[in-house]
């Protein structure tokens, strides 16, 4: 379910029927060889270093999770659509890789922890982004990290969450967030973008 600046990222869009056109934008396949080095690399730096389990919500067709695995992490992906879910298996077929349909802002996880908890383009479309931010902090370890990719689209009507707002919201869950502004790299989107896109990594204990 990670959005991108088309008008099928709005709340309530069919996944399972944008499933299969999904992956041809370019954030969403990384298909081109320079977009998907441009996130691996920036995954690198967001993701802990050692090996770890990482959670991958409104994971769509896995290609983040993909670059997760690769690097060494355990990948747990969770995304309302069906189609989308067996897309990610497929992509990620082989690998140390879990995918489950579910609600990213309740993933059915049931105890299990994580290292990371990996976020793109979601918390926009969530009616309760506080209450889901909550819960994700709940499902770190000691020493987790949400790692939260988000922006504002649009010129006409925007639609999305601003990083200020995004902190603020963070702020009650007394940990250390940076803000790492996004639009001013083509390399991500396969071309130049003049809206805000940016990462906030929220690091606990």
């Amino acid at each position: 379910m990670s959005g991108n600046s088309d008008e099928s990222t709005v709340p309530g869009a069919d996944w399972d029927a944008l499933a299969a056109s999904f992956d041809d934008e370019p954030d969403h396949g990384l298909r081109d060889a320079d977009v998907r080095r441009a996130w691996a690399a920036r995954l690198a730096s967001w993701l802990p270093r050692r090996p770890g389990d990482v959670l991958d919500l409104g994971c769509g067709t896995g290609s983040l999770s993909l670059l997760a695995a690769e690097q060494g992490h355990r990948v747990t992906g969770v995304d309302l659509s069906p189609a989308m879910v067996e897309l990610a298996r497929s992509k990620l077929a082989g690998r140390d890789a879990v995918f489950l349909t579910g609600d990213a802002a309740a993933p059915p996880v049931g105890e299990q922890r994580f290292d990371a908890v990996l976020v793109r383009h979601v918390l926009w479309t969530l009616p309760d982004p506080g209450r889901a931010l909550r819960h994700w902090r709940q499902l770190l370890r000691p020493r987790g990290r949400l790692v939260l990719v988000e922006g504002v689209w649009g010129s006409v009507a925007p639609v999305g969450i601003p990083a200020d707002r995004l902190t603020a919201l963070l702020d009650p869950l007394a940990g250390q967030a940076r803000v790492e502004r996004l639009s001013d790299d083509p390399s991500l989107w396969g071309r130049e973008v003049t809206d805000e896109r940016y990462a906030v990594v929220a690091t606990y204990g």
